[in-house]
């Protein structure tokens, strides 16, 4: 995307949040405490600096329909949910945000690995996350049907932290014997997502390839260099793998294609224009800097048609 595709993109977007006719009930609350006009002097992407930074405070707790644009007020609402380990969790709301990120990541899928018609294993985060409803839309997609493995990562969570091993490795063993069931009980599944962790797991019990898996979209925090060259050269064998990261805000970022010469670094490319990402100075945290080691990553405000 080009600068002045994306300063279009913020205008486009500012004016519709901020307009009486379309706008979101908190952003035009907002702007009744600001003295200047979002609609006047936000006309490129710099300039949404002028807000400041989000809070992610405003996320938590409702009532959420103040997030939803008076354009979409009839329609309806899906409410999307962060982990909730530190608290009440963010909510983010949803109407078809998760069908189009999917529909666009489809098109990345290569057709001889995710093969059309092809039925999917999901193996991961499910209840108030959109990854459940956003993998069972990607297989729906492309032409089959997801089979769902439930887990809960709240529970998981509590377990590592009241030092219960023992039990978090139960519930690993009870979501991997969940999936187990279903790739042995359905031959049409060639296509999964699962977790890093949980893909380790599973390649211990059984042989994707052997077990008719084409194709492997993974993400998670845990993918790392480490893991990322472990799986390519211990369990994949042709099977082609899809390493991606996304979270409830930000949305999907696909990796870069698979190079030997990047050492198995992981690299994802931002859903522009819907997230923009910036590595910042983290003592001036508005000034823009080079380093790509630098650990401070400023998200530009919050907001999305």
């Amino acid at each position: 995307m080009t600068p002045a595709a994306l300063d279009a993109h913020v205008r486009d977007i500012v004016q519709w949040h901020f307009s009486p006719d379309t706008g979101t009930p908190f952003w035009l609350d907002y702007a009744t405490r600001l003295d200047w006009d979002p609609r006047k002097e936000i006309n490129i992407y710099q300039d949404l600096d002028r807000f400041g930074f989000f809070q992610d405070e405003w996320l938590r707790g409702g009532p959420v329909r103040r997030w939803v644009p008076r354009a979409y007020a009839d329609q309806p609402i899906y409410t999307f949910e962060t982990g909730g380990s530190t608290g009440v969790p963010k909510s983010r709301i949803n109407i078809n945000d998760f069908r189009t990120d999917y529909e666009a990541y489809s098109e990345t899928l290569p057709d001889e690995f995710f093969p059309k018609g092809s039925d999917w294993l999901m193996v991961g985060p499910s209840g108030p996350r959109r990854l459940r409803l956003a993998v069972e839309h990607l297989a729906q997609h492309r032409g089959g049907i997801s089979f769902c493995v439930d887990l809960d990562p709240r529970w998981v969570i509590k377990l590592i932290k009241a030092r219960q091993m023992d039990q978090m490795e139960a519930y690993k063993r009870h979501v991997i014997d969940q999936a187990l069931t279903l790739l042995k009980a359905h031959d049409t599944i060639k296509c999964m997502f699962i977790t890093p962790k949980l893909l380790e797991a599973l390649a211990e019990k059984i042989s994707l390839q052997k077990a008719g898996i084409r194709g492997i979209f993974c993400g998670g925090t845990e993918m790392t260099p480490q893991f990322h060259r472990w799986v390519r050269e211990e369990v994949l064998g042709d099977i082609f793998f899809a390493p991606t990261y996304g979270n409830t805000l930000m949305g999907l970022a696909v990796h870069k294609p698979f190079d030997p010469k990047d050492n198995y670094a992981v690299i994802y490319y931002p859903p522009r224009p819907r997230a923009v990402l910036e590595v910042v100075d983290p003592d001036h945290p508005t000034r823009v800097v080079g380093c790509l080691y630098i650990q401070a990553i400023h998200h530009k405000k919050g907001i999305s048609k």
